[in-house]
């Protein structure tokens, strides 16, 4: 079995080596496949040093896409059995990997999303990206008969031919509910097991808006009604 983790980067020097560290050590063959989408910080130059590391693939947009265009991006060289998307930053635990995989491998799932909400030790940075969140899980489950506790979690875990083979159009933030929604509609409840989060402040780089709260909650509505 082999985990492919896609990584969107944008602007991420500070925690790159940190995070590709952290994944490198979890006990799971895997391929790393990052994605720097336009990056000015340096990251882009950082990432050039990964291309003789054998399980790492570096692709390059040659300017800012959006997150969703670099999911896209990624999921279109995926070469493993299970697709992860990995944000670059460090708020989420690569070795909570091996609480979702046995999910899709042994139980046969297509989907398996990791809640932050499940596990009640985790810390919320801000109380206005909490009750987005939450809002827009309630809005999920109410249109598509799911039961989660946190659509917009970044720990997704798919098989990874189920994943290509959903149409995705978004090309920002919009990938969280586009991809629920689509998987949603396709008739799938959608599993979810705790995992750990350490939030990080906007100072701190977090780059998520309201206005992606707003985006989301369109997304949900469009793709409801949509075939």
């Amino acid at each position: 079995m082999l985990l492919s983790v896609l990584i969107p980067v944008y602007n991420e020097m500070k925690s790159i080596d940190a995070i590709v560290s952290k994944i490198q050590a979890v006990s799971i063959e895997k391929e790393i496949i990052i994605v720097d989408d336009g990056s000015t910080d340096g990251t882009r130059e950082r990432l050039y040093t990964y291309t003789l590391v054998p399980n790492v693939r570096v692709i390059h947009h040659e300017k800012n896409q959006g997150k969703g265009a670099a999911i896209r991006t990624a999921i279109s060289h995926i070469r493993g059995d299970v697709a992860i998307v990995q944000d670059a930053d460090l708020e989420y635990e690569p070795e909570d990997y091996l609480k979702l995989v046995p999910v899709i491998i042994g139980e046969g799932e297509k989907v398996v999303y990791g809640s932050r909400f499940l596990n009640t030790k985790n810390q919320h940075s801000y109380f206005s990206f909490y009750l987005g969140g939450q809002l827009v899980t309630l809005l999920t489950n109410m249109l598509y008969n799911q039961r989660l506790t946190d659509e917009p979690t970044c720990y997704k875990m798919f098989e990874s031919k189920f994943l290509q083979s959903i149409s995705l159009n978004c090309r920002g933030f919009e990938f969280c509910p586009e991809v629920t929604a689509k998987v949603a509609k396709r008739g799938i409840r959608i599993r979810e097991i705790p995992i750990n989060y350490y939030p990080r402040s906007i100072e701190e780089g977090k780059k998520i808006s309201w206005y992606d709260g707003i985006e989301a909650i369109w997304v949900l509505l469009k793709y409801r009604f949509v075939k």
